[in-house]
This record gives C-alpha cells, structure tokens and sequence, in this order.
C-alpha cells in the first residue's frame, strides 16, 4: 500500500482491530469462491468452498465472517454449510461462524466445507459509483476485512490459493488474482468469469475488482504479461502512465529475484488506498492518473510489495514494517538506480523529517503489537522502516545487503517471515551479529538526539568535537562529519564521546551526515574560545 493507504488521516476513522477471533485449528490451503452480483441491489450471494486441513484435534473450528446485522441490515447470512453429503450444525456470532462437526477432526486430517450465504457487505467488498457515476465493485481486504463478505481464517499468517468464479451483468469486465480461466456468456445477459491463482496469498491481497474497464495489454516481461485495466474515461492518461510498470517489474526481478506471479494487472479503482497492492492485481486510486507519470514511486511502492508483503508476508501485522518500510526503501533503490544518489538522498531527508515529527506522537516503536491495525500506517512503518534497511544497506556494505536481501526474498517466498527470521538470514549472509542494532532501530520508540559542540584552537591547529545523546536510551551508531572537503567518521555508543582532529585552519563548514545515512536529529553549536 502506498504512503499511507490513500490519505491516512481520512483512514484513521476506520478501526478495523481484532475483535473477532482468529482461528488457530486450520491451516487453510485453498479457497474456491463464487460470487454472484447484479446491478439492482448490493446484496451479493456467495458460496466458498475452503479445503484446509487440522492442526489439532477438534470437534468444532472458527471461520472469521461478519454476520447479519438487523440494525444495520448488513452483513452475511449463512444459508447452509455442508462437508461433503454431511449438513454441518453451526453458531453465527457477531464477526465469526462456529462449525460443528459430526466427528472429531485428528489432527492432519483434511477436509472441504462448503458455506452459501447471502446479504449486503458492510465493508471489504465496496459496490460503489466511481467518478464517472458508473456502478463499480471492488474488494478492499486490507487489513482484516476479507471477512466482511467471504468466511474465512482472516489473518496474513494463513496464506491459500484462492480462485474467484464471478457472476455478474455482461457489462462489466472483470479482474482478479491470478490468470482467467473462463470468460462466458449466460442466460438473461450474465456472464461468468473465473480466475484462479495457485500461488498461496494472505487474504488481504485476494481481491476482485468488476467495472466497465478498458483493458490494455502493454507488454511482457520474462513472459509474464502486463495489463492495464481502467476507466474508459481516462484510458489514454491511464494507459501512458500504468505501461511504465515494465520498467519497474523488470528492475525488481533482476535485482530482487524472481516475480511470483503469471501477470501484473494495474487496476484504477474506488479503493480508499493510494495504492494497494493486491496479488497480480494491484488497486489504484482512480484520481491517481496524470497523464504525466507523475505517480512512478507510486507504482514502484505497489510492485514491490508484490515481492515483499504478498510472496514474504510478515507472520504478524505487528512487523508490518516488513512490508511497508521494503516497499519504501525499494522505491527509493529503483528510483536511485534510474535518477541518482541525490534523488535517494532526497527522498531520504524527506522521510526523515516526516518520521521524526511523527516519534513525537508516540509511544510506540516500529515493532507494534496494537491491534488497531490502521494505526500502524504511519511513518514508522513505512519512513523509519525504510530508513532502518538505509542503514543496515550503509552498515554491512552494497554487495552483502543485496545478497542477504536475495537469500531472505528465496528462503520465504510463498512464506510468512517476522523480523527474527530477517535478522537471521543477513547475519548468516553478512557473519555479523546485528541483534543491537535491529533492537535499538525497531523496538526502541527514540531514536538519536545529538548536541554536537566544537571548537577550534587556532594556537594548536585542533578541533574539538563534542557528541551528546540527549536521549533515554544510548544508541550506537558510526556518525559522518563533514569538515570542510574531508568527511571524518567517529563511532558513538556513550553518553558523550568527545574527539580531536588536527585542523590547520579554522573550518569555513561542518555539518552533521553529510551523506545521509543516519536516523536522527542535532543541533551543532560552535564554541568560541
């Protein structure tokens, strides 16, 4: 998603947290939904079928589903559910289905439940007007409402392969993860399309997205084909800015590795996000068109968490940094490696700024296990993340960094990763041990606040330097001090570190990270003798 999921102030009215219950008996491995839509009303009626299999011995197991409100008249009804010939007993709570079976489960056994329902979404799946007041419907899962409108184990630990089968007016074209199976016409003016996507995804980038688009396919990449799907509308804008996406894809694989998907679709859309970065299917808002391509880092945001997010998937959204501060930083590295140092540079500073004005709203680190899930759009997710691999990128070296980076984007795609198991790999990789640094930089609230204080003796053609940390908790870290043309590095780990250097004349500058690879804010101070 990009910063910060289309405009992050207007989300923060929307709490989506854990209330319900998350199953944690079943390891889902596959989701077959149909879903049937008109152009009369929003109710929808679905019918899921989910192959999973026990991970303990059971009796009953929770699927995560918001059910039938009559205040509000939204949510699911659950018409029947069957396994096999068998009809199952069940219990509807408020935003989860109790099934009961009619034999005890061991543990590793195996089993499809089919579920039929029926009602109006309160949310995750938007049937909306876009702004050409043409109907639309769009899923919008992220971060837990898949379950708004198909049961299921709504957690990114529980990634499954999911096919889409979509009834609906023959109007409308259709887009979805993974590649189209079936496109046919119907009785009455109804068509059916169904996509299938065989790689395992977390349920908030499984999506289907139904309008009246104009499809283009722009090109190939290592044989995987890019579409663009848009308005009609906007097409020539769209189209010219969406087709720069074979660019960005091509830079990701040769320098991450390989893309795990069959396609890349660029979707305008009615989802509240700047970007969201669906599976093959990414989401963009429809007024995110120029004309221009004025929206690149955009899109380089969204493709890369096709990488890290959908293929690495952090096992909880406490380390969402996993996927938001890479999509960050690799925006920032494919936009260096096309533009320049300065615009990394740049892009750094900015960062910076925007997730030291936002540490002082806070009392939590990057590493948050708040169940206020929209919280966690902020800038320590996505800025301070990405200034965190900055950082380790400056620490163990270019030729190291990418290595590691390989070997962690190879060892879990498909998988879900935390951020021990990063640690993990870029000590293997690297032979270093980074536990003080990932500590200090992701679980730690502060970060470096320095009053830097020097002095030059003109009689002993010195300068003293002075390093204080005003802050908490002492940090250690290589800080770069530009004196003059000549950068001197001085490893800072106490309260004060005070050092000389030999300096014939007195200095016409002196500034503090020179080159922009360290997270923190100071003052510098001359002291005049």
């Amino acid at each position: 998603m990009f910063t910060y999921k289309f405009f992050f102030l207007s989300i923060l009215l929307f709490s989506f947290h854990t209330s319900f219950s998350q199953s944690n008996k079943i390891d889902v491995a596959q989701y077959r939904i149909e879903l049937n839509v008109n152009d009369t009303t929003n109710c929808i009626v679905g019918k899921t079928t989910i192959r999973f299999k026990a991970l303990q011995a059971t009796n009953t197991i929770s699927l995560d589903l918001v059910t039938y409100d009559a205040a509000t008249k939204k949510g699911m009804q659950v018409i029947y559910i069957v396994d096999g010939n068998d009809t199952l007993a069940y219990q509807a709570e408020a935003e989860k289905i109790i099934v009961q079976f009619n034999n005890n489960l061991a543990a590793g056994t195996e089993k499809t439940l089919t579920l039929a329902y029926t009602g109006v979404p309160e949310d995750g799946l938007i049937i909306s007007k876009n702004k050409f007041g043409h109907r639309t419907i769009f899923a919008d899962n992220w971060p837990n409402r898949a379950h708004y409108w198909f049961p299921c184990n709504d957690t990114p630990a529980d990634k499954a392969a999911v096919e889409f089968l979509v009834t609906a007016p023959e109007h409308y074209q259709v887009i979805s993860n993974g590649l189209l199976k079936e496109e046919k016409n119907l009785s009455k003016q109804q068509k059916l399309t169904h996509f299938a996507e065989t790689v395992e995804l977390p349920t908030k980038v499984m999506v289907v997205g139904l309008a009246d688009f104009a499809v283009e396919h722009s090109g190939d990449v290592d044989s995987i084909p890019v579409y663009s799907y848009v308005y009609p509308e906007d097409k020539e804008k769209a189209f010219y800015d969406y087709a720069i996406a074979k660019d960005i894809l091509a830079w990701f694989i040769k320098n991450v590795g390989p893309y795990g998907y069959k396609k890349l679709a660029n979707v305008q859309s009615t989802t509240r996000f700047g970007g969201m970065e669906n599976a093959s299917a990414i989401f963009y808002s429809e007024d995110a068109i120029s004309g221009a391509r004025k929206n690149e880092s955009l899109l380089a945001h969204e493709i890369a968490h096709q990488w890290f997010g959908n293929m690495v998937t952090e096992k909880s959204f406490d380390h969402v940094w996993l996927s938001e501060g890479f999509a960050t930083y690799f925006t920032d590295l494919y936009l260096e490696a096309k533009y320049g140092e300065q615009k990394l540079q740049d892009r750094l500073r900015a960062a910076r700024d925007k997730a030291i004005r936002f540490s002082k709203k806070t009392n939590a680190p990057v590493i948050n296990s708040t169940t206020e899930y929209t919280s966690l759009l902020n800038a320590f997710s996505y800025e301070k993340g990405s200034w965190v691999l900055h950082m380790l990128r400056r620490k163990v070296g270019d030729e190291f960094f990418w290595k590691a980076i390989r070997t962690y984007y190879t060892t879990y795609s498909g998988k879900n990763a935390n951020t021990d198991d990063l640690r993990d790999v870029f000590e293997k990789v690297c032979n270093t041990n980074l536990k003080s640094f990932f500590q200090q930089w992701l679980f730690v609230k502060e970060h470096p606040v320095l009053d830097v204080t020097w002095k030059y003796n003109a009689a002993k053609k010195k300068i003293t330097i002075s390093i204080r940390q005003k802050q908490t908790t002492l940090f250690q870290f290589p800080l770069q001090i530009k004196l003059d043309n000549a950068i001197k590095e001085i490893e800072i780990k106490n309260a004060v570190t005070t050092v000389t250097f030999p300096c014939k004349t007195k200095l016409i500058t002196i500034a503090l990270d020179p080159n922009v690879n360290l997270f923190f804010e100071g003052t510098m101070k001359e002291i005049k003798e």
